[in-house]
């Protein structure tokens, strides 16, 4: 080889060298490319995400328990590590939040996250009153253009939730009629615990109760094992919202995608006699949701507890489904469930000769790496989710309102542009929670 030839290979060469480590660097797991994460709440849900946030840079955790935070730490040991998140959410650098508190404190978190411009994933449910749902909704409106965020109705990632959302926006129902969903859980408590020694010393339990108002320890509350801790608690007024927020986000989340749903125009509810300590476990509520561009008004409702609807037909059996949501329209009737569907005609001459199914390459796409990267992706990109604050936010408060017109007793008109009931004045009063001082809502 000529000495000119032998310099400009070896230069090449080194050119490679050079090219190849950039590759890395720059690329979607660089280091200048990853989130800086803060995880509030290290085990049960949180648990749940340390796979997920592992390719990216966790640099803050937060537990009110030290064995659950010590926990985190021992997957995320260069973490720094809180007790308080209103102090984690401080650190300087971090750019993103995953919130798996107590529910309780979702609509605090979230919203002081957005306060101080980070990205949010958070736990369903994203809001515990009608109030604080429309509250974070406003905020991340506001910011739109600048955070990305997630409500963590995590089933939506399956793929019958595109077939369900399809088959009913295409008019294999005909047009639509009325939507609802149920879920068969039932969890009764008689009322608030009674005082039951102290905390252990590893448990900050001042900072689990965070906003809402005293209530003493008692183990019981925390007697449930990872993933389910929150059905020990969850269905007290002042730590939860009991089914309507649990898997009621979960089951309506199936319906809501297929809906392009604004706030209702009216709620009704009715259930167990009303336990001012806790939700109640038998329970529906329905809803009066406006027309859109491709759809008439329809009814929206939710059933719980043992309380179902009316099957369609006699072939139908709706108890057989532990959560699901039906759709019925002028021709037909869709049942699902959060992986399967079943389409049944609504009568003889329902024939389907009506309906054309989409082409495979129509077809809408799959998420790709799961709900979590979804969020995680948007954070680096696009900003866009399927389950952000706009589309949680306005579902939760349909579903809140319903609690809300359980107490009051009565049908109420909503007005879902001021947030404000029009012809029911005592329902104001439930809108809203009480907090103690020192928890801000807009901190």
């Amino acid at each position: 080889m000529k000495r000119r030839q032998f310099l400009r290979a070896a230069t090449m060469a080194g050119a490679g060298a050079m090219i190849l480590p950039r590759v890395r660097l720059f690329g979607a797991d660089a280091p200048s490319n990853k989130l800086n994460i803060a995880l509030l709440g290290t085990w049960g849900r949180g648990e749940a995400h340390f796979g997920a946030i592992s390719t990216e840079n966790v640099v803050a955790l937060c537990d009110v328990n030290e064995e659950h935070l010590a926990f985190g730490a021992r997957k995320f040991p260069a973490a720094k590590q809180y007790n308080d998140w209103r102090k984690c959410l401080d650190q300087k650098d971090i750019n993103a939040v995953v919130c798996c508190t107590a529910d309780h404190n979702h609509a605090f978190a979230a919203n002081w996250a957005l306060n101080r411009g980070l990205h949010v994933y958070c736990e369903k449910p994203l809001a515990n009153s009608v109030e604080e749902a429309r509250v974070v909704r406003a905020n991340y409106l506001k910011n739109k253009g600048k955070v990305a965020t997630q409500v963590g109705t995590q089933r939506h990632e399956y793929e019958n939730f595109n077939r369900v959302r399809e088959l009913v926006l295409d008019g294999a129902v005909g047009q639509l009629e009325s939507v609802c969903a149920w879920g068969n859980r039932q969890l009764g408590r008689p009322g608030y615990l009674p005082a039951a020694g102290d905390p252990p010393r590893h448990f900050h339990y001042d900072l689990w109760l965070g906003p809402s108002p005293y209530h003493p320890y008692n183990p019981g509350y925390f007697s449930g094992g990872p993933g389910m801790n929150c059905l020990q608690w969850n269905m007290y007024w002042d730590f939860g919202s009991g089914q309507v927020g649990d898997m009621g986000s979960h089951t309506m989340d199936l319906a809501w995608n297929a809906l392009d749903a604004d706030l209702p125009t009216s709620a009704e509810a009715k259930g167990d006699k009303f336990n001012p300590d806790v939700t109640p476990v038998r329970f529906e509520e329905h809803f009066d949701i406006p027309a859109n561009t491709w759809r008439p008004a329809v009814r929206a409702s939710w059933y719980q507890g043992g309380a179902m609807p009316e099957s369609p037909n006699r072939c139908i059996n709706l108890k057989a489904i532990d959560h699901g949501a039906m759709f019925e329209g002028t021709k037909g009737v869709l049942v699902a469930d959060f992986t399967s569907r079943v389409l049944y005609p609504g009568g003889d001459k329902a024939d389907f000769t009506y309906y054309k199914p989409r082409a495979k390459e129509a077809l809408l796409p799959p998420m790709r790496g799961g709900f979590q990267r979804e969020w995680i992706n948007a954070c680096k990109g696009s900003l866009k989710t399927s389950c952000d604050f706009d589309y949680g936010g306005k579902m939760i408060e349909m579903m809140l309102l319903g609690l809300v017109a359980y107490r009051v007793g009565n049908k109420f008109s909503y007005d879902g542009a001021t947030g404000q009931v029009t012809d029911c004045p005592e329902a104001a009063q439930y809108l809203r929670r009480t907090y103690r001082p020192g928890w801000p809502l807009n901190g």
